[in-house]
């Protein structure tokens, strides 16, 4: 579980085929990983591997065929992640709930300088638009947002300065791909609506 709260900006710094997946080796950059070993989980761009390879400022992760399926932005070798260790009981929760299972990818349809913050509009899968709410919950590549407005199947939110100097989503840009997950708890209560009729 995780909080959508990044803790660094990696490196993907090499990608390898393999089983049908993709071998991963991430640079860490400033993200501490003395508390980390193999078998721990990793959001890398909002979507939870598990290290099989931990070093001073890199780890090894596999990414299976039906993940790399379901999100982007995890084969470019070269490219800027998100990252973010999986919460301890006793971490601040400063975002929210974050599983670090993508349910989907939207594409950026607004990314526009307002001076003291940025607006982000993003058309999601018409199947999760039903999870999006004003004041609800939202991650885009792993960053928890606040969803401002929402309009058929795009929701708008509002970057603060420090969100873009902390993660990668100042590099975005209209027509950029991103990962999606919705809101879990949202999640939950629609399965719990469906079993009751």
């Amino acid at each position: 579980m995780f909080s959508g709260i990044v803790a660094g900006v990696g490196i993907i710094e090499h990608v390898e085929n393999r089983d049908g997946g993709l071998d991963l080796r991430i640079s860490t950059q400033g993200l501490c990983m003395e508390d980390v070993k193999a078998g721990d989980s990793i959001a890398v761009n909002g979507v939870c591997l598990t290290a099989v390879c931990v070093e001073d400022r890199y780890f090894c992760a596999h990414v299976s065929r039906e993940t790399l399926n379901c999100t982007v932005g995890l084969d470019a070798e070269g490219s800027c992640v998100n990252l973010e260790k999986a919460l301890c009981v006793n971490d601040r929760l400063g975002g929210h709930l974050v599983s670090g299972h993508v349910d989907g990818v939207g594409d950026v349809a607004e990314f526009t300088n307002l001076e003291e913050s940025w607006k982000l509009r993003i058309a999601v899968p018409r199947s999760l638009a039903k999870y999006m709410v004003v004041k609800g919950s939202i991650a885009i590549n792993g960053v928890s947002l606040t969803v401002n407005n929402v309009e058929g199947n795009v929701c708008s939110m509002n970057l603060i300065p420090h969100t873009l100097e902390a993660t990668t989503l100042k590099e975005l840009h209209v027509g950029a791909r991103v990962n999606i997950e919705t809101d879990l708890i949202a999640r939950y209560v629609e399965r719990l609506l469906q079993a009751r009729s």
